[in-house]
Protein backbone atom coordinates (compact mmCIF):
# COMPACT_ATOMS: atom_id res chain seq x y z
CA UNK A 1 0.00 0.00 0.00
CA UNK A 2 1.56 3.04 -0.68
CA UNK A 3 1.43 6.09 1.78
CA UNK A 4 0.11 9.07 0.98
CA UNK A 5 1.73 12.55 2.57
CA UNK A 6 -0.57 14.57 4.77
CA UNK A 7 -2.17 17.73 3.83
CA UNK A 8 -0.64 20.82 6.39
CA UNK A 9 -3.98 20.95 7.75
CA UNK A 10 -3.92 17.33 8.59
CA UNK A 11 -0.53 17.39 9.61
CA UNK A 12 -0.64 20.28 11.56
CA UNK A 13 -3.89 19.50 13.39
CA UNK A 14 -2.66 15.93 14.08
CA UNK A 15 0.56 17.95 15.62
CA UNK A 16 -1.62 20.17 17.67
CA UNK A 17 -3.62 17.38 19.05
CA UNK A 18 -1.14 15.66 20.40
CA UNK A 19 -0.99 17.66 23.60
CA UNK A 20 -3.30 20.25 25.26
CA UNK A 21 -0.44 22.55 24.84
CA UNK A 22 2.97 22.92 22.68
CA UNK A 23 4.79 26.05 23.36
CA UNK A 24 5.34 27.78 25.84
CA UNK A 25 2.95 31.18 24.67
CA UNK A 26 5.89 33.19 24.92
CA UNK A 27 6.67 35.34 21.74
CA UNK A 28 9.47 34.46 19.47
CA UNK A 29 12.78 36.05 20.42
CA UNK A 30 13.37 37.07 16.55
CA UNK A 31 9.94 39.21 16.69
CA UNK A 32 10.26 40.65 20.03
CA UNK A 33 13.95 41.76 19.13
CA UNK A 34 12.79 43.31 15.95
CA UNK A 35 9.48 44.52 16.29
CA UNK A 36 9.59 45.98 19.66
CA UNK A 37 10.82 49.32 18.64
CA UNK A 38 8.22 49.75 15.73
CA UNK A 39 4.63 51.89 15.83
CA UNK A 40 2.06 49.70 16.49
CA UNK A 41 -0.48 49.61 13.38
CA UNK A 42 -2.05 46.66 11.65
CA UNK A 43 -0.43 43.69 11.87
CA UNK A 44 -0.37 39.73 9.89
CA UNK A 45 1.23 37.19 12.07
CA UNK A 46 1.74 34.13 9.83
CA UNK A 47 1.92 30.47 10.99
CA UNK A 48 0.48 31.78 14.24
CA UNK A 49 0.55 28.54 16.27
CA UNK A 50 -1.55 28.98 19.74
CA UNK A 51 -1.06 32.68 19.49
CA UNK A 52 2.04 33.69 21.41
CA UNK A 53 3.49 36.15 19.39
CA UNK A 54 0.00 37.41 18.17
CA UNK A 55 -0.88 38.31 21.52
CA UNK A 56 2.29 39.95 22.52
CA UNK A 57 1.69 42.19 19.60
CA UNK A 58 -1.82 42.70 20.08
CA UNK A 59 -0.93 44.14 24.05
CA UNK A 60 1.48 46.49 22.93
CA UNK A 61 -1.30 48.14 20.72
CA UNK A 62 -0.93 46.42 17.87
CA UNK A 63 -3.65 45.51 15.86
CA UNK A 64 -3.56 42.11 14.74
CA UNK A 65 -4.40 39.59 12.40
CA UNK A 66 -3.43 36.13 13.02
CA UNK A 67 -3.43 33.17 10.42
CA UNK A 68 -2.81 28.88 11.10
CA UNK A 69 -4.19 26.84 8.94
CA UNK A 70 -4.80 24.42 12.39
CA UNK A 71 -8.34 25.81 13.44
CA UNK A 72 -7.14 23.76 16.98
CA UNK A 73 -4.46 26.00 17.41
CA UNK A 74 -6.11 28.84 16.64
CA UNK A 75 -8.70 28.02 18.98
CA UNK A 76 -6.75 27.81 21.91
CA UNK A 77 -5.02 31.41 20.44
CA UNK A 78 -8.44 32.83 20.92
CA UNK A 79 -8.36 31.41 24.33
CA UNK A 80 -5.65 32.69 25.47
CA UNK A 81 -5.92 36.28 23.39
CA UNK A 82 -9.40 36.40 25.71
CA UNK A 83 -7.66 35.59 29.33
CA UNK A 84 -5.23 38.38 28.30
CA UNK A 85 -8.08 40.51 27.45
CA UNK A 86 -6.87 41.64 23.88
CA UNK A 87 -8.76 41.56 20.65
CA UNK A 88 -7.12 39.41 17.68
CA UNK A 89 -8.60 38.59 14.47
CA UNK A 90 -8.06 34.94 13.77
CA UNK A 91 -8.45 33.65 10.10
CA UNK A 92 -7.52 30.05 8.58
CA UNK A 93 -5.41 29.98 5.92
CA UNK A 94 -3.53 27.40 4.18
CA UNK A 95 -1.19 29.90 2.84
CA UNK A 96 -0.46 28.06 -0.11
CA UNK A 97 -3.98 28.45 -1.47
CA UNK A 98 -5.65 31.13 0.22
CA UNK A 99 -4.07 34.57 1.71
CA UNK A 100 -5.25 37.32 3.95
CA UNK A 101 -6.90 40.38 2.02
CA UNK A 102 -5.17 43.80 2.35
CA UNK A 103 -1.69 45.26 3.00
CA UNK A 104 -0.30 46.00 7.24
CA UNK A 105 2.27 48.01 8.27
CA UNK A 106 3.73 44.74 9.61
CA UNK A 107 3.90 41.53 8.03
CA UNK A 108 5.66 38.63 11.02
CA UNK A 109 6.67 34.94 9.65
CA UNK A 110 8.27 33.52 12.45
CA UNK A 111 9.61 29.67 11.61
CA UNK A 112 7.62 28.69 8.59
CA UNK A 113 9.20 25.13 8.73
CA UNK A 114 6.88 22.63 7.62
CA UNK A 115 7.89 18.71 7.23
CA UNK A 116 5.13 18.49 5.01
CA UNK A 117 6.36 21.65 2.86
CA UNK A 118 5.78 21.63 -0.95
CA UNK A 119 8.00 22.25 -3.79
CA UNK A 120 9.03 26.15 -3.41
CA UNK A 121 5.94 26.13 -0.64
CA UNK A 122 7.93 28.87 1.83
CA UNK A 123 9.31 31.04 -0.78
CA UNK A 124 6.01 31.07 -2.31
CA UNK A 125 4.41 32.29 0.99
CA UNK A 126 7.51 34.72 1.73
CA UNK A 127 7.29 36.95 -1.68
CA UNK A 128 3.26 36.91 -0.78
CA UNK A 129 4.23 38.01 2.48
CA UNK A 130 6.04 40.79 0.99
CA UNK A 131 3.32 42.07 -1.52
CA UNK A 132 0.91 42.47 1.93
CA UNK A 133 3.49 44.70 3.53
CA UNK A 134 2.32 48.29 3.23
CA UNK A 135 4.48 51.65 1.75
CA UNK A 136 6.43 52.18 5.01
CA UNK A 137 5.77 48.97 7.26
CA UNK A 138 8.01 46.03 7.62
CA UNK A 139 8.55 42.38 7.38
CA UNK A 140 10.14 40.10 9.64
CA UNK A 141 11.21 36.62 8.57
CA UNK A 142 12.85 34.80 11.54
CA UNK A 143 14.09 31.11 10.83
CA UNK A 144 15.80 28.39 12.13
CA UNK A 145 19.46 28.44 10.83
CA UNK A 146 20.55 24.96 11.96
CA UNK A 147 20.14 22.43 14.25
CA UNK A 148 20.16 22.59 17.64
CA UNK A 149 24.02 22.13 19.25
CA UNK A 150 22.87 18.76 20.86
CA UNK A 151 20.95 17.26 17.88
CA UNK A 152 23.72 18.39 15.07
CA UNK A 153 26.01 15.14 15.38
CA UNK A 154 22.93 12.75 14.87
CA UNK A 155 20.31 15.18 13.20
CA UNK A 156 16.12 13.42 13.37
CA UNK A 157 15.86 14.00 9.61
CA UNK A 158 17.46 15.47 6.77
CA UNK A 159 16.49 19.20 6.01
CA UNK A 160 17.64 22.52 4.63
CA UNK A 161 17.60 25.16 6.50
CA UNK A 162 17.83 28.47 4.25
CA UNK A 163 20.47 30.84 4.52
CA UNK A 164 20.27 34.51 5.42
CA UNK A 165 20.91 35.40 1.46
CA UNK A 166 18.15 33.01 0.40
CA UNK A 167 15.65 34.22 2.62
CA UNK A 168 16.33 37.83 0.83
CA UNK A 169 16.39 36.04 -2.29
CA UNK A 170 13.46 34.27 -1.79
CA UNK A 171 11.20 37.62 -0.98
CA UNK A 172 12.29 38.44 -4.77
CA UNK A 173 12.59 42.42 -3.28
CA UNK A 174 11.69 45.00 -6.00
CA UNK A 175 14.65 46.89 -6.45
CA UNK A 176 14.96 50.62 -5.07
CA UNK A 177 11.87 49.43 -3.11
CA UNK A 178 13.11 47.92 -0.17
CA UNK A 179 15.72 48.30 2.45
CA UNK A 180 17.17 45.42 3.92
CA UNK A 181 17.21 46.79 7.66
CA UNK A 182 18.45 43.62 9.59
CA UNK A 183 20.09 40.36 8.73
CA UNK A 184 21.65 38.59 11.11
CA UNK A 185 21.81 35.75 13.54
CA UNK A 186 20.43 34.84 17.23
CA UNK A 187 21.52 32.48 19.60
CA UNK A 188 19.74 31.44 22.45
CA UNK A 189 19.47 28.55 25.36
CA UNK A 190 18.48 25.33 23.67
CA UNK A 191 17.45 22.09 25.98
CA UNK A 192 17.00 19.02 24.50
CA UNK A 193 13.96 16.49 25.45
CA UNK A 194 15.79 14.71 27.73
CA UNK A 195 17.59 17.30 29.35
CA UNK A 196 21.02 17.82 27.25
CA UNK A 197 21.68 21.70 27.47
CA UNK A 198 23.02 23.49 24.34
CA UNK A 199 22.31 26.31 22.20
CA UNK A 200 20.27 27.28 19.01
CA UNK A 201 20.83 29.32 16.37
CA UNK A 202 18.15 31.48 14.08
CA UNK A 203 18.58 33.48 11.01
CA UNK A 204 16.51 36.82 11.66
CA UNK A 205 15.50 39.43 8.39
CA UNK A 206 13.76 42.50 8.28
CA UNK A 207 12.87 44.40 5.58
CA UNK A 208 11.18 47.48 5.13
CA UNK A 209 9.00 49.03 2.12
CA UNK A 210 10.34 52.06 0.75
CA UNK A 211 6.93 54.62 0.92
Amino acid sequence: MTETTPTAEQFWEDFYRERDQIWTGNANATLVREAADLTPGTALDLGCGEGGDAIWLATRGWQVTAVDVSATAMARGAQHAADAGVSIEWQRHDLMETFPEGTFDLVSAQFLHSPVERPDERARILRRAAEAVAPGGSLIVGGHAGWPTWAADNPPHAVHFPTIDEVIEQLDLAPGRWQVETADFVTTPSTSPDGVAGERSDSVVRVRRLA
